[in-house]
Formats: structure tokens, C-alpha cells, sequence
């Protein structure tokens, strides 16, 4: 029997220090730590530590949310780790399903986990939805003003006596102090046409 540890730090501004510290604390062997963010990222380490287990080994994790993207994916998991024969200990949430307690506690709080966010991600929808009603838009303000981008669209517009364009996105980006993407992404959205070219 191993006792082996997981973590993910699901965005860059964390820190993955607290839960390797966690894990070392509970006597984990080796762990594997992903930096990914959102359900559907990647976590190629939690393959390599999934493939690692064997029948007898502990997998010990900080939070349910750890490994798992939803409360289905954690059953179609656990049901895994169950077949392979093994254990799941999850420190923050006091869940060790060596136990029938701790099996129970596991699906409990693995729905709780999904409905909380479930809950702020429907109330963030809501509360963007009565912020456009009365006129205000969520998110970034816009690189540029609306004259602003009439001007950088005359520009692009304008010709040289060639007959070529007079100033490159390039050239028209660092005078108004941004970014090439972001006077393509004006330009794509003062015409439409553009858009599709």
C-alpha cells in the first residue's frame, strides 16, 4: 500500500505551495500537481497519478475540487478508483472513504460542492443580465473611444498617392496606444464586411 497526493492551483495567481504542504503533512509518497484553470482544461498530471494507482494505494487530495470537474465526472472517478480498489482521503472536507461514513460524507458534499456553483454562476448570468437592462455592459471598458476608432478606421482608410494604404495597423496601434488585436477587433467591428474578408 502507497499513499500518493494530487493538487491543482486553477489559476496562475495561485499558489500550489498550501497544498503540497498539505500533502507532504499527510505522508504522501510522490505527488502530482496540474496548473489549470476551468472545467475543461487539460490536467495531464492527474492522468499520470490516475494511471499510477494500484489496488491498496491511498489517493489523497485537499478538496474535492481538486481532481474533479463536476459531480459526474467525480462518480464516473470514484467508481474507478473504487473498482482499482482504491482509497480516496480528502483532508480539507474530512472525507476517507475506507469508511462507509466517509463514502456517504464523499457524495454529500461532492453535490453540495457542484449546486454552490451552480448557484453563483447562475446568479452571476442574473446579475449581468439586470446590469445590460438598464444600459450597463459587464467586463472590460473598451480599448478605444468611439471617436477614436473613427479616426483609426480614416487612417487604415487612408491612401498614399500609390494608391496603398498611407498607415499600417502596426503604425496605428502605438499612436493610440494599443494593441494590433485590439485595432483589428474595432475595425472588424465598425465593419462587418471586414469581418468575413
Amino acid at each position: 500500500m502507497a499513499r500518493f497526493g494530487y493538487a491543482r492551483v486553477s489559476t496562475r495567481g495561485q499558489k500550489d505551495d498550501s497544498q503540497i504542504d498539505a500533502l507532504n503533512a499527510a505522508g504522501c509518497e510522490r505527488i502530482w500537481v496540474d496548473k489549470a484553470s476551468g472545467k475543461l482544461a487539460r490536467r495531464p498530471e492527474w492522468d499520470k497519478c490516475f494511471g499510477h494507482l494500484r489496488r491498496g494505494d491511498e489517493l489523497v487530495i485537499t478538496r474535492l475540487s481538486r481532481p474533479f470537474r463536476s459531480v459526474r465526472h467525480m462518480t464516473e472517478l470514484a467508481a474507478a478508483l473504487d473498482d482499482r480498489g482504491v482509497d480516496l482521503i480528502v483532508l480539507k472536507q474530512g472525507i476517507d472513504t475506507t469508511t462507509p461514513a466517509g463514502r456517504f460524507l464523499f457524495h454529500v458534499i461532492a453535490a453540495m460542492d457542484e449546486m454552490t456553483a451552480d448557484l453563483i454562476s447562475e446568479g452571476t448570468l442574473e446579475g449581468l443580465e439586470s446590469a445590460r437592462a438598464r444600459g450597463r455592459v459587464g467586463g472590460r471598458p473598451p480599448a478605444l473611444t468611439e471617436l477614436q476608432v473613427f479616426k483609426a478606421r480614416e487612417m487604415y482608410d487612408e491612401r498614399d498617392d500609390r494608391g496603398k494604404r498611407k498607415y499600417t495597423v502596426a503604425q496605428i496601434s502605438e499612436i493610440f496606444g494599443v494593441s494590433r488585436k485590439s485595432i483589428y477587433r474595432h475595425l472588424a467591428r465598425d465593419n462587418p464586411r471586414r469581418r468575413q474578408q
